[in-house]
């Protein structure tokens, strides 16, 4: 099933196929709407519209690359981030995965999209905390992968400032801590134990023999596809037993096979103890082993049957020999282990209730799965049982039959209730002739019914993947809040220190004893300090703003023009006038005018300085 998304755009696809070849990374399987919205935010940020200019600026600028990848991979993590689910799995999941082990076997645990290691060290916190750290070094080992090395680099120095630690208790991080100058650094002697490596979910091979695997909020970037690989690949790493810790956003809907559930709710997992299907279906070809059929070891293929399936299944060889039966074909049709090894054509369930030799033989020539429905069988008198029989091939490695299941489905229940459905409708029509139409409409919502039971499990992973898109989206704003605050902490910085300097140059204004004016270009106020309060009675709010030659105050301001307009022509005038004037108090004084350029960083005038004092007599 796609996971619906949109036809991809070819020049898309050009920017995703040059990331693969010029630096070897896969961005593939991620979901197209995630990826191609980072990736257009990135355009955005450099100015670039089109896919191929964009190729040409990642050939031109090696760093351009660095940037992309940490914008496509969103490093949001923090110490126990879900804090409900995270106790769960230290109240509950370690206790049980330690009383199961010796005490003395190793512990080994891998978290996978481990960013910049907060999830790693809650791991650790969280084991030696059940453990005792003198335990813990002893046993216990945690691989903390990732396909970022910026982060891993960040995850290895185990250095972080306090806002980090904000969401871990304060008894954890004085336990687990060391303060220096300013950060805090995870305890060097547990530190050892953690191990960080990069690793591609998608391409690499998985560690091996682990207890306990952690991979929170990663999944739910990739399609559906690339998710059934990476948990076949988990799948082949667990011990039996093994534990896996998915994020919120992610379920198991298609891998219920291989995966029980332990809590639903807090996304934990157990390996299953067996797993039906091929292997091709949970761990990449790399890792399989060629398995052919073989009747010497027929008992420990009925170890791993389905046995306890509430659906009736029958397994034969590629030479029509039975191979596997379970309780339900035995409880239905009165098969025993007797018949196990027999030729299916001397086994009644052969012929009854349906022919099967004909379809076994056809899903075996033809390669493909088949199905019978309306199978109809009387177990005993007056008692009729519908089934909906499946044939399917079983495909080895190396493309050759091992042999074929069948899997009967009691439809029973569902074709007596579509009778009981059939009759009641009939009867209605006969009593209410009037309700006609009525009926044939009820008719119509049964087939889209029927049709809506079909597409149920369709629906529900359509439902799980625009779940995971918006807790993707969700990571997104998330990052972007952080990147935000980081901006206006910058901002609260450079307002402190601007307000600083606009104290500074007030305090230096009010000490002048002499009148200072500051023009702009335009001739108009823009400081007016104490001492022109005192010589001219106007006040800083009346006069700033306002244009020099429309002051009313004892100055005679036009006398001033020819300077000013000097001064604002020329970056290194600077010039000594006299003139007569009436002060605050109404005595006529001799004012003298020293009036220079205001000049910007690149030296031409932007204003004019008038500073004014009044001549003793």
């Amino acid at each position: 099933m796609s996971d619906g998304q949109p036809t991809h755009d070819e020049d898309f696809e050009e920017v995703l196929q040059y990331l693969k070849e010029s630096r070897g990374f896969d961005f593939t399987g991620y979901k197209r709407t995630s990826l191609i919205r980072r990736v257009r935010h990135r355009m955005s940020q450099i100015g670039v519209d089109d896919y191929g200019d964009y190729i040409d600026q990642l050939q031109v600028n090696a760093d351009e690359f660095s940037v992309l990848f940490n914008t496509i991979l969103i490093n949001v993590t923090a110490f126990f981030r879900d804090a409900e689910a995270w106790e769960y799995l230290r109240e509950e999941v370690i206790p049980t995965l330690l009383a199961e082990r010796g005490p003395d076997d190793p512990i080994r645990v891998w978290s996978a999209g481990c960013a910049s290691g907060e999830e790693a060290y809650s791991l650790a916190i969280a084991l030696a905390e059940a453990m005792g750290p003198e335990r813990f070094r002893q046993q216990v080992k945690i691989y903390a992968t990732d396909v970022d090395d910026e982060a891993l680099t960040h995850a290895r120095h185990a250095s972080y400032v306090e806002r980090d630690l904000q969401s871990l208790p304060p008894e954890l991080a004085a336990k687990y801590f060391e303060q220096q100058n300013g950060r805090y650094s995870f305890r060097k002697d547990l530190r050892r134990s953690v191990i960080f490596g990069r690793n591609d979910l998608v391409q690499d091979a998985p560690i091996s023999r682990i207890d306990l695997l952690v991979c929170r909020n990663t999944l739910m970037y990739f399609n559906q596809e690339t998710q059934s690989k990476i948990l076949g690949r988990f799948h082949f790493a667990l011990m039996p037993k093994g534990v896996l810790f998915l994020g919120k956003a992610e379920m198991l809907l298609s891998h219920s096979r291989i995966f029980d559930p332990i809590d639903l709710k807090r996304r934990i997992f157990r390996k299953a103890a067996s797993g039906m299907g091929t292997p091709a279906h949970f761990v990449s070809h790399a890792m399989v082993h060629d398995r052919r059929v073989d009747l010497r070891g027929i008992d420990e293929l009925r170890e791993h049957a389905f046995s306890a399936s509430p659906v009736a299944q029958i397994v034969v060889t590629a030479d029509d020999v039975v191979a596997l039966i379970n309780r339900q074909v035995e409880n239905t049709f009165g098969l025993s282990a007797k018949d196990i090894g027999r030729p299916l054509r001397d086994v009644d369930i052969s012929y009854r209730p349906v022919e099967l030799r004909g379809y076994i033989e056809q899903a075996r020539l033809e390669r493909k799965s088949l199905r019978i429905k309306d199978v109809e069988w009387l177990r005993g008198p007056g008692e009729a049982m519908w089934f909906e029989v499946h044939v399917n091939p079983l495909v080895g490695l190396d493309n050759t039959i091992l042999g074929v299941s069948v899997v009967f489905h009691d439809v029973t229940a569902a074709r007596r209730l579509l009778e009981d459905l059939e009759h009641a409708n009939r009867q209605l029509e006969s009593a209410y002739e009037e309700l006609q139409s009525t009926n044939e409409e009820l008719e119509t919502t049964n087939e889209e019914l029927q049709s809506t039971v079909e597409e149920l499990e369709t629906t529900n992973e359509e439902l799980q993947s625009t779940n995971e898109e918006l807790e993707t989206m969700n990571e997104e704003l998330q990052s972007t809040n952080d990147e935000l605050q980081t901006i206006n902490e910058a901002l609260r910085e450079r307002t402190t220190e601007l307000d600083r300097v606009n104290e500074f140059l007030e305090s230096i204004l009010t000490s002048l004893r002499a009148g200072v004016i500051v023009l702009d270009v335009q001739m108009r106020v823009l400081a007016w300090n104490r001492g022109a309060e005192e010589l001219w009675g106007m006040r800083r709010d009346e006069a700033e703003g306002e244009h020099l030659l429309n002051l009313d105050i004892g100055l005679p301001v036009a006398d001033l023009r020819p300077v000013v307009r000097s001064a604002l022509s020329d970056g290194m005038f600077l010039e000594e006038v006299k003139l007569s004037a009436v002060n605050r108090r109404g005595r006529e004084v001799l004012i003298r005018v020293v009036c220079s350029s205001l000049r910007a960083n690149g030296g031409e005038p932007d204003g004019a300085i008038l500073v004014m004092e009044q001549q003793e007599d």
